[in-house]
Parts: structure tokens; C-alpha cells; sequence
């Protein structure tokens, strides 16, 4: 089956000759970026190599928590729930977004120790946060028969629609000025006088002071042809759609065997609560030793395989000259197959523990590449060796509901101003400055 196919986008067709920043990548870090700083008067090119929210911003599951992120990323989130909370009257278009509550199930004692040791992070912070059990997590899961014997329940949490909201975004910031171009790569960065100066696109180049690169799986491919050692891998995630069911649940539920959120058309989104892919490439080995902390921590979850990406990884040219034709341009769209194992197994799981999804059928599903960094948490940065270059990226799955809070804070950086929230453990810099990089789950 084809992947999510996100609301049309009608590209600009004139590509300027000069703009003050552009921003690369029309996912929803990307656009939510660009959103912001037409809002504040300067001009923005976007350019996407394929189409808006292509590859993972319409693939992801659509959830838009605080519960279980890394405690670095709380704060950064907070700011996420408030823009997403008044997205829709401020871009005057629909992104699915519902306040609905998720709820993180734990399954044994061990896991319900671990969501009692992530709640005090959010101690004070009005979220409603609560672990609950018994009558109260029967209420929040009728019908439902399931293993699970307590949970932390986030009522402030809640979901969007991937295929529409990166669009929708994109759509408010050529409202406010933004030039958007699609199917139009940027192959480098122009460096004049030891900063940026420009970019160079498959129709040409164009005059800028600032570049913010958030091409998710992209990044580090294009970050390499620059001479910035970016730490990247991807991850493959697998994803299903069903048709919609009565008396189906309303509060989105995370577990280990399954995860599911309603979709605004009453169907489903369902994936493994756990399980993802993990291609061996030949980045695999020269990211070895960085992401062996990630890796010892997350073994249980990743299901390591030798396919055709070697070949194709192997393959692709890792430096170019502006007038070569680049990686970006042979792939338009990352389309990978999804995982029938993974299907097979969350759609039992679900259905075992949601009977009321008897009735229901698979209609759709996909997979999507997920960009991940050694310890989990984003780059959001300027890239110090680069002046004028700025990096977005590295969201390791957490990037669709976080997204708008992202695009603040890189508004900030690129415009120099105080940042919504400290931006130090998102530096570039933290994978040479000798700092401890491995994932904080939180407990």
C-alpha cells in the first residue's frame, strides 16, 4: 500500500533570486520555522525536495504529548501544547488537533515503577498529571480487556492529523509571506568569506545571510557535504490505518504491544507500542561507538536487519559539487515498505484488548524513516563552524508534536533573540565538548 497521502500543496513556481533565510525541508519542523519568522517580517524561502510533509510528518503516529519525553525535552513541549492549543484560530485552517488525554499503561511492576519515577518531572507544572488504576483506568479504557494494571494518564495531551497539519502550517506562512517551493532540492551552501551566503538549488542560486536545515533522515547527508560531522541514524517505524468502529476509545493508549489514537474520520491509528526497524548501513559502523549507549538501553525495541538500504546507502554520493545532481534529487520520497510482522502483531494486540476493533478492517499502512541522534533529544542549533548555518533535526520520533514548539525556538536562534526556552541541551556542539550523550528516558 502507498503511504498518507498529505493535503495537496500547491507549490510557488518563481524562485527568488535573493531572501533573508532559507529554510530547508517541508516537513513540520520546517514549515512550523517558517511559519514563524514570516510572522515576524522577515522573507523566507522554503524549499522541499519532494512534496509538504512527504516522508515522516505524515507518517508518524499523530500524537502530541509531554508524557514520557525525556526531561530535556519538557520544557520545549510545554511551549508545543500552547501553540498547538491555538493553531487552528491563528492559521485558520484544521489540523485535527483534540485535547483527548493519553494514557502510558504499564504492564508489570517494573513499568509502573518507571511511570512513577517520570511523573516528578512534571511536579508543579499543572498538568494534571496522575498514576491511576482500578476504577479510574477502567473509565479511561471501556471495554476494553487488556493486562495492564495501572497507567499515568496526561489529560492535557492529545493528537493531530499528520496529513494535514504540516500543510496547513505551510499554507499559513505563504499567507504571511513565505515563498514555498516543492520538488526543488537545495544541493549546498554557499560560503563566501567564512559565513553563509547563499544557497544553490536544482534551479539555481539564491542570495541569503541564514540557512536553517531541517531536512529530518536528509540532514546528515546534506550536513556531511558541507564538512559537518551531523550524528544521524534512521529508524524505521511501521504504522497502520483501520476503519472506524463504534464504541472505539477516545483516549489514545500507549503500551508495549500496541499503541492507538482516534483519527479524526472515527477509524484508528495503530502501530507496535516498541518495536522498531533498524536498517544495518554503512553509517551503522561509522556511528558505532556514539550511539552504542542508545543502543545498549533500547536493544530490546530494535530489530536490527541487512537489507537493500546498504546497497542503496552504500551507493549514494556523500560529496557533490553545486552543479551535481545529489541523493536528494534520485529520491523525491523516502517510501519504505513497512514491516507485515509489525502489522501482524500490534493489530492482534490491539484487537485483543480492544474487542469493539472487531468490526474494524486495516484500510491502510506504511512505514515512515524516523531521524534519530545518539541520545534521543533534537538538534537545534547553530552549526558553530558554519556561521549563518542553522540545524533542525534529530527528532528520533518525538518531532510531530513538539514540531511548532521547534519552529519557535529556531525562530529565536536564527533571529538572535532571547529563546523561549534554554536551548543548551540541544547544541550541536554536545557530541564533540566531551558532554555525557546518551538518552534520559526519565527514570
Amino acid at each position: 500500500m502507498p503511504g498518507p497521502k498529505p493535503t495537496v500543496f500547491d507549490s510557488d513556481l518563481s524562485l527568488p533570486k535573493q531572501t533573508d533565510i532559507v529554510v530547508i525541508g517541508g516537513g513540520i519542523i520546517g514549515v512550523s520555522t517558517a511559519l514563524e519568522l514570516a510572522e515576524r517580517g522577515v522573507s523566507v524561502l522554503l524549499c522541499e525536495k519532494g512534496q509538504i510533509a512527504g516522508e515522516q510528518s505524515s507518517r508518524n503516529w499523530g500524537w502530541v504529548r509531554l508524557g514520557m519525553r525525556d526531561p530535556r525535552e519538557i520544557p520545549l513541549m510545554q511551549e508545543s501544547l500552547r501553540l498547538w492549543r491555538g493553531m487552528e484560530d491563528r492559521i485558520g485552517r484544521q489540523t485535527g488537533y483534540t485535547q483527548s488525554g493519553i494514557l502510558f499503561g504499564a504492564s508489570g511492576q517494573r513499568d509502573a515503577r518507571n511511570l512513577e519515577r517520570w511523573i516528578r518531572h512534571v511536579d508543579g507544572l499543572n498538568t494534571g498529571a496522575q498514576i491511576v488504576a482500578g476504577a479510574e483506568l477502567a473509565e479511561l479504557m471501556p471495554g476494553a480487556q487488556s493486562d495492564i494494571s495501572s497507567g499515568l494518564y496526561m489529560p492535557q495531551d492529545g493528537r493531530a492529523e499528520p496529513q494535514w497539519a504540516a500543510p496547513a502550517i505551510a499554507e499559513a506562512a505563504r499567507d504571511r509571506g513565505a515563498i514555498i517551493i516543492t520538488s526543488c532540492a537545495v544541493r549546498s551552501v554557499d560560503m563566501q568569506e567564512g559565513r553563509v551566503a547563499g544557497v544553490f538549488t536544482e534551479r539555481g542560486r539564491v542570495a541569503c545571510d541564514r540557512v536553517v536545515l531541517a531536512g529530518g533522515a536528509w540532514s546528515r547527508l546534506f550536513a556531511g557535504n558541507a564538512g559537518i560531522d551531523l550524528p544521524q541514524l534512521k529508524v524505521l517505524n511501521t504504522v497502520m490505518r483501520v476503519s472506524p468502529v463504534v464504541e472505539g476509545p477516545e483516549v489514545a493508549l500507549w503500551s508495549d504491544g500496541f499503541a492507538i489514537r482516534k483519527r479524526a474520520d472515527g477509524g484508528y491509528t495503530i502501530a507496535s507500542g516498541h518495536e522498531n526497524t533498524v536498517d544495518i548501513v554503512p553509517d551503522s559502523f561509522r556511528l558505532a561507538l556514539k550511539f552504542l549507549p542508545a543502543f545498549a538501553q533500547e536493544w530490546r525495541s530494535l530489530r536490527f536487519r541487512l537489507s537493500g538500504r546498504w546497497a542503496t546507502e552504500a551507493r549514494e554520493d556523500r560529496r557533490w559539487l553545486p552543479t551535481d545532481v545529489t541523493p536528494f534529487e534520485h529520491c523525491r520520497v523516502l517510501d519504505p515498505e513497512p514491516s507485515q510482522k509489525v502489522i501482524r502483531g500490534a493489530w492482534a494486540n490491539a484487537r485483543k484488548s480492544y474487542p469493539a476493533l472487531e468490526q474494524a478492517e486495516i484500510v491502510q499502512s506504511w512505514a515512515g524513516m524516523i531521524d534519530v541522534t545518539p541520545d534521543a533529544i533534537p538538534v537545534l542549533s547553530p552549526a558553530d563552524d558554519l556561521p549563518g548555518l542553522f540545524i533542525a533535526t534529530g527528532f528520533s520520533g518525538h518531532g510531530f508534536g513538539i514540531g511548532p514548539g521547534a519552529g519557535l525556538l529556531m525562530a529565536d536562534l536564527v533571529m538572535h533573540r532571547t529563546p523561549c526556552v534554554d536551548p543548551a541541551a540541544f547544541r550541536l556542539s554536545r557530541f564533540t565538548d566531551g558532554s555525557k550523550v546518551r538518552p534520559d528516558p526519565g527514570y
